[in-house]
């Protein structure tokens, strides 16, 4: 009898997880509206999902748009990719794989190694771990923080990792912006003042084609899909690990229930 009034009340604990999931991702929709300042940049987080399809359909346009050129997938086949982001065959040749590829190749740069070792210094790192390695907020910042700097000979620096050998491709969208410092002073271990120079903020010197909002975006779509491509299985992990919880609950709750009827005669 009580192991069937408990069934009863199952839907219910299911209800109850379900809007306790749904609080969680409100809290953090809300927490990715709120925008911090440009000082603050290192605690800029990427709040990548790899369960909006959208973004990640997105985020692969945009990764062979941008970064294809020099960068490749090399564990990613673009059939598996059209299949994990739904797109369809005819919009994958069309739009996405590079005329004289399969759809059963790896998705690889047409870049040849020495040029790139020529032009940049070393070749672009294969960037199919990248998100698993260094994190999206990584990714995420270093995408958000490219700033002229006339002493590079790329004419660009990053915040997130100085003397990058790599260009500014994101500026026709961003804009160009530089970096402003400030003077901060403090004692050492002798007493003695010492000045050093802060990044404060960012300075637009020239528009793009997106708003800061629309290259947020772009940013977060790109560092979605890169996510995603270091770990294709993530989505469904994550989906079928809340099934296995809600399952274990369930069961050691119905086990403590029936433990509770087996025990009851016994002093």
């Amino acid at each position: 009898m009580l192991i069937r009034a408990a069934l009863k009340k199952l839907p219910a604990l299911l209800l109850a997880a379900a809007l306790v999931s749904g609080a969680a991702g409100a809290t953090r929709a809300i927490a990715a509206d709120e925008t911090p300042s440009d000082a603050d940049w290192q605690s800029w987080t990427a709040n990548a999902n790899v369960t909006d399809m959208a973004s990640l359909q997105r985020g692969a346009r945009d990764f062979v748009g941008y970064c294809l050129g020099c960068h490749s997938l090399k564990y990613e086949r673009w059939s598996r990719l059209a299949q994990d982001l739904n797109i369809p065959k005819a919009l994958l040749a069309k739009d996405l794989i590079p005329p004289g590829e399969s759809p059963t190749d790896y998705i690889t740069s047409p870049m040849i190694e020495s040029d790139a070792e020529k032009w940049f210094g070393k070749a672009p790192p294969d960037l199919s771990l990248m998100a698993r390695a260094r994190g999206t907020d990584y990714l995420y910042q270093y995408l958000k923080t490219f700033y002229v700097d006339s002493g590079r000979a790329t004419g660009a620096n990053n915040l997130a990792f100085p003397q990058s050998a790599m260009p500014d491709i994101v500026a026709p969208l961003e804009g160009l912006k530089i970096a402003v410092y400030k003077t901060v002073a403090s004692r050492g271990p002798d007493g003695q003042v010492i000045k050093e120079q802060v990044f404060d903020h960012f300075k637009q010197v020239a528009p793009g084609s997106m708003s800061p909002q629309q290259f947020d975006q772009f940013a977060h779509d790109l560092v979605n899909f890169l996510d995603y491509v270091g770990d294709p299985q993530q989505a469904m992990s994550h989906a079928m690990g809340v099934w296995v919880v809600l399952f274990l609950l369930v069961f050691t709750w119905l086990a403590w229930l029936l433990k509770r009827e087996f025990w009851k005669d016994v002093k």
